[in-house]
């Protein structure tokens, strides 16, 4: 499972200091490449010896997808408008 290298979404429950500590994360909506793990908490949450992962991916047009599977290497998570968008999809 590909790491998310870097979280840019500093209010999401799992980021601290940059990074995801989800233990794994869904990203796509089937028609869009958002972190479906992203949500708003007032207390953090994740395991912070973990490094998040890609558990599954829902995009299945994006080039990394096989599988409903993320091979990416890792990727990038950033806030775009009130989402948590995969910077690392890349259509097909």
């Amino acid at each position: 499972m590909p790491q998310v290298a870097v979280c840019q979404v500093a209010d999401c429950a799992y980021n601290q200091d940059s990074a995801c500590h989800a233990l794994a994360i869904t990203v796509g909506d089937s028609t869009h490449a958002r972190c479906d793990t992203f949500f708003v908490h007032s207390t953090k949450g994740g395991d912070l010896a973990a490094t998040g992962r890609v558990g599954a991916c829902k995009m299945s047009g994006c080039l990394h997808n096989v599988g409903l599977e993320c091979q990416a290497p890792g990727i990038t998570v950033a806030a775009l408008q009130d989402v948590a968008d995969c910077l690392t999809y890349t259509s097909r």
